[in-house]
């Protein structure tokens, strides 16, 4: 659970980091497939400059928060990304994204930030046991952690069957179930994890399940106004994104990207 910071909890120590190191899907994906696709996909407008989105994406807002400079947010996700360790639709796996980065890095920055949300696309394509995905990421964070990673933030999933493009079809119920197991084996996994770490190093945990539960609640409480429909309806915007949880059938608004950063902000400061 992501709990609000104290008004007098100092982000002080959050200054000692000075890079932020992203891997994951295109829930984080700032154009990586963009280039890839010689500025094909996603089609821009009306997405945003590459992003499967209408405007920056959370590790942006996050960068910035930090108070990082864009050459210091290092953004290796990919749209289409799944969790594995090869390559699937043409892009590469999380797994693989932190391979090939700690291959070609063998000792990494202990000072930076690094960032790992994937998992959606596993069982948005039919994967219904969260196994294989969570092995994946706990490899992932682990790698990261034996090239001399200090700070990682990993990120659990919201519920895929109470997305846009999933709520109303017959796989509805199905993608719920997969996303609590998911989330409870990943939570398990980096507690686990969590236990055999020097004091120095950390392991934290955003769980965007709950703030996505949160927002679809009590919609109000974050500035928005419609949680369940897609602003995108065949390529055009509706009026208002900014009050609007989800841009496409999949993908939130920039608004609900902001929403993400100061969550991730708040649990990195617990």
């Amino acid at each position: 659970m992501v709990l609000l910071a104290s008004p007098t909890q100092s982000y002080n120590h959050l200054t000692q980091i000075n890079e932020l190191y992203v891997f994951g899907d295109s829930l984080s994906d700032t154009g990586n497939v963009f280039q890839t696709t010689n500025g094909v996909y996603p089609p821009s407008p009306p997405y945003f400059q590459g992003r499967y989105s209408n405007g920056l994406v959370w590790v942006e807002y996050l960068g910035s928060k930090l108070g990082l400079s864009k050459e210091k947010n290092i953004n290796l996700a990919y749209g289409g990304a799944t969790t594995v360790s090869g390559i699937i639709n043409g892009v590469p796996g999380t797994l693989a994204q932190v391979y090939t980065f700690t291959k070609v890095n063998q000792t990494i920055n202990p000072n930076a930030l690094y960032v790992i949300w994937s998992g959606a696309n596993d069982y948005l394509s039919g994967a219904a046991n969260p196994t294989s995905a969570i092995a994946n990421l706990s490899n992932a964070v682990q790698s990261l952690l034996k090239a001399g990673a200090k700070k990682i933030l990993v990120v659990n999933l919201p519920d895929l069957g109470k997305l846009p493009a999933t709520s109303n079809n017959s796989n509805s119920s199905i993608l719920t179930s997969v996303t609590n197991s998911h989330n409870l084996g990943l939570a398990k996994s980096i507690d686990l994890l969590n236990q055999k770490l020097v004091a120095d190093t950390k392991i934290i945990q955003l769980d965007v399940h709950y703030l996505y539960q949160e927002a679809i609640s009590q919609p109000e409480k974050f500035g928005l106004k419609n949680v369940t429909a897609a602003c995108l309806y065949n390529l055009a915007s509706c009026e208002n994104p900014d009050k609007f949880l989800f841009w496409d059938g999949i993908h939130p608004t920039t608004a609900a990207h902001r929403i993400l950063a100061e969550a991730a902000l708040k649990a990195l400061s617990e």
